[in-house]
């Protein structure tokens, strides 16, 4: 439980009881992140249907609404942050991290989160009020993706979720959710697009980057969670 809430306290902004972690309990939380991701799926499902009722829009924006809330636009700023290193890095991968580390906005960053958000409203748009299982269990199956970049992919830097999480995930942990992704695109079948984004984005991320952090981690995280989206819009 103390690292359920500790994953759950770095992930969202959901109140949860103080804890004192232990030595590795920070890092070993990254196997609980899928978890996390079906607590979100299940409030954003539930606003997204909920508004929907009274119009698929309003629907759509609830549920936007509430998953950025919900996730005080964590992943969003590794989308934007990422964007903006590799809108100025020019293939110089020191500069790259150098901008990724800028707290301040570029115009890189502006662009890409908002069409970030404005692909998963109209995904929403197209899925809700009857596609609520996809958007239900989708937050979930993107926060695999990084127990799979955490084993395939070293760090960028020696300090930061990136480093953290190296050699916390173990091969039962990808087992365990690979099988329950597995039974979940039994009722999802959208879900079978998962590996393909998470593999894809670890490929592209080696070639591009060489490794991870924070940053690419919630961007990750965002760039699965809208093919997913898509994916399920097209099969609604």
């Amino acid at each position: 439980m103390r690292r359920l809430a500790l994953a759950f306290a770095f992930l969202t902004r959901l109140p949860m009881p103080p804890v004192t972690p232990r030595d590795g309990d920070f890092a070993a939380a990254v196997r609980l992140y899928p978890l996390v991701g079906a607590a979100l799926g299940l409030l954003v499902a539930g606003a997204g249907w909920a508004g929907a009722q009274i119009d698929p829009w309003l629907g759509a924006l609830a549920a936007l609404v509430v998953w950025v809330w919900l996730t005080g636009a964590l992943h969003l700023d590794g989308l934007g942050d990422l964007a903006d290193g590799l809108g100025a890095a020019h293939g110089n991968r020191d500069r790259l991290l150098a901008v990724m580390a800028d707290p301040h906005a570029g115009s890189f960053a502006v662009v890409a989160i908002t069409l970030q958000l404005a692909a998963k409203l109209i995904a929403l748009h197209l899925l809700l009020p009857h596609g609520w299982p996809a958007v239900l269990a989708i937050p979930a199956a993107a926060r695999i993706g990084p127990l799979v970049w955490a084993r395939l992919l070293p760090p960028l830097k020696a300090e930061g979720l990136g480093a953290a999480i190296t050699g916390a995930v173990r091969a039962r942990d990808l087992i365990g959710w690979g099988l329950l992704l597995a039974a979940a695109c039994v009722a999802v079948p959208a879900l079978l697009a998962t590996p393909l984004l998470i593999l894809g984005l670890a490929a592209w991320v080696r070639r591009r980057l060489g490794g991870m952090t924070g940053d690419v981690h919630g961007a990750g995280i965002e760039l699965t969670e809208t093919g997913l989206l898509l994916v399920a819009a097209t099969l609604v």
